[in-house]
This record gives structure tokens, sequence and C-alpha cells, in this order.
């Protein structure tokens, strides 16, 4: 089965790009993996004082994770997997996307202000000809409406 790998992180656009990403594989019978990524700098502390904060991240993303499965079951009909890598966000992509030989697209949202679209969508756009799968960029100011009309 086809999977659409899509991140999950704090970011506004981040909803759009999971929408898109369980509305495509529910037409498209694939499925969908959501990664989140710990990044490494915030346990640069006491041993013991890391792994509370460790945990405390952890505890975060599985209720963020909820939410979105929840949806994506109930609406979509699509049963998302979960993976948690820690690490650098680009790197911890790459090594997703190599590890698991169903991911067949990678979807990212793009943010909305004036800044650019992102640092994710920056910095695999820049290496997306020698990527292994191609990018799919959702806007993150597309209404529900369009996403629907467009997947």
């Amino acid at each position: 089965m086809r999977k659409f790998l899509v991140v999950l992180d704090d970011s506004r656009e981040c909803l759009n790009a999971m929408r898109f990403a369980a509305m495509r594989a529910a037409k498209t019978g694939g499925g969908v993996a959501i990664l989140s990524i710990i990044p490494p700098d915030d346990f640069n502390h006491w041993i013991g004082v890391g792994e509370v904060m460790r945990e405390e991240a952890r505890e975060r993303i599985h209720a963020h994770f909820e939410v979105f499965a929840k949806w994506m079951r109930d609406r979509q009909g699509v049963d998302p997997e979960l993976v948690i890598r820690e690490g650098d966000a680009v790197p911890e992509i790459m090594g997703q996307i190599e590890s698991d030989p169903e991911i067949g697209v990678l979807v990212l949202g793009a943010g909305t202000d004036r800044k650019g679209p992102g640092p994710l969508v920056s910095q695999l756009s820049k290496s997306s000809g020698s990527l292994p799968v191609p990018i799919t960029v959702v806007p993150g100011d597309l209404s529900k409406e369009r996403l629907e009309a467009i997947t």
C-alpha cells in the first residue's frame, strides 16, 4: 500500500497537509504515516530533566496525533500510523522515507506569511530533484472546500 508521509508539528499549515494526505489516501486506497520529530536541542539538560522533557514531548505528540487520527478515521476512513523520531527535521524525514518502502509521497504544508513557505518546504525543495519520492506542497490557506475539490 502506498503511504502519504505528513509531518506533524506546531505550524498552522500542518492542518492542511494532514487533511490533504488523509483525503488523497482515502480516494486512492492508500495510507497515512504521521511523522513527528523531537528536536535534539530540547534535551540538553541534566539527564533526568532531559528524560522528563522527552516524555512530556511524546505525550504532547500523542495527544495531537489522536485529534488528527480521530478525524481521519471518522471522516476519511483512514487509520494513520504515528512515527516519532528524534533529531534534526530534514535528516529524520529522509531517514523515515528510506526506512519505509511503502512511503510514496511526502506531504508538506506551506506557510502563508511573508517569511516564505517554512523551513521544511524551503530545505526539501532545494533537494527535491534527488529525493526518492515526490513532494506535495499544500498551501496553508486553502479552504476545506478547495482541498476536497482538488483531492
